[in-house]
C-alpha cells in the first residue's frame, strides 16, 4: 500500500506535471483498474447471478416434481398390475375358448407398458444424476479456480519487492527517455 501512495506523490515532484500527469507504476495502477473492474462486476453482475441461480433453482424443482410425478405413477401402475393380472387370468378362463390369442396380447401390453415406464423412471433418474454430476463438477472447477488465484495472488505478493519496483521504474524512464528523444 506504502508504494500506491508514494506513486502518486512522486507526481507531485515532477516539475511537467503540473496538475495532470501519468502514473508510471504500473502495479499501482493495475490495482486500481482491478478494484474498479471488481466494483463494476459486483454492482451489476449480482443481479444476473441471482437470476441465473433462481433459473437453476427453479429448473432443478420442476425436474424433480417431474420424476416424482412420474415415479409415484408407476409404483401406482406397479401396486395396480398384480390385480390387472388376476383380472385379466380370470377373464382368460372365462374366454379361453374365444379368445386365447387377444387375452396374450392384453399381457403383452400390459408388460411392455410397465416396462416402457420403469424405462421412463430410469431415464428421469438417470438424467438427475447427470445433473448432480454436472453440479458437483461445477463446485469442484470452481474450487480449484478459487485456490489457483489464491495461489497467485500469493506468488505475486511474494514477487513483489523494491529491487523489482526500481527496475520497473527505471525502465520507464528509459521508455520515456527515448520517447522524449525521438519527439526533440
Amino acid at each position: 500500500m506504502k508504494n500506491v501512495t508514494d506513486s502518486f506523490v512522486s507526481l507531485g515532484h515532477w516539475p511537467s506535471a503540473g496538475s495532470f500527469g501519468f502514473n508510471t507504476d504500473i502495479l499501482a495502477t493495475n490495482l486500481i483498474n482491478l478494484s474498479v473492474v471488481l466494483g463494476v462486476l459486483i454492482f451489476f453482475g449480482k443481479g444476473v447471478l441471482s437470476d441465473l441461480l433462481d433459473n437453476r433453482k427453479k429448473r432443478i424443482l420442476n425436474t424433480i416434481r417431474n420424476s416424482e410425478e412420474l415415479r409415484e405413477g408407476a409404483i401406482e401402475q406397479l401396486e395396480k398390475a398384480p390385480a390387472r393380472l388376476r383380472k385379466v387370468e380370470i377373464e382368460a378362463d372365462e374366454f379361453r375358448v374365444n379368445g386365447h390369442s387377444e387375452i396374450e396380447r392384453e399381457k403383452l401390453n400390459l408388460i411392455d407398458s410397465t416396462y416402457k415406464t420403469l424405462e421412463q423412471l430410469e431415464n428421469y433418474k438417470k438424467e438427475t444424476i447427470n445433473f448432480e454430476q454436472q453440479k458437483a463438477s461445477n463446485q469442484v472447477r470452481q474450487r480449484v479456480f478459487q485456490q489457483a488465484l489464491h495461489g497467485a495472488l500469493g506468488t505475486l505478493n511474494s514477487c513483489l519487492n523494491n529491487e523489482l519496483h526500481l527496475r520497473t521504474i527505471n525502465a520507464n524512464i528509459g521508455i520515456l527517455a527515448a520517447m522524449k528523444q525521438i519527439t526533440d
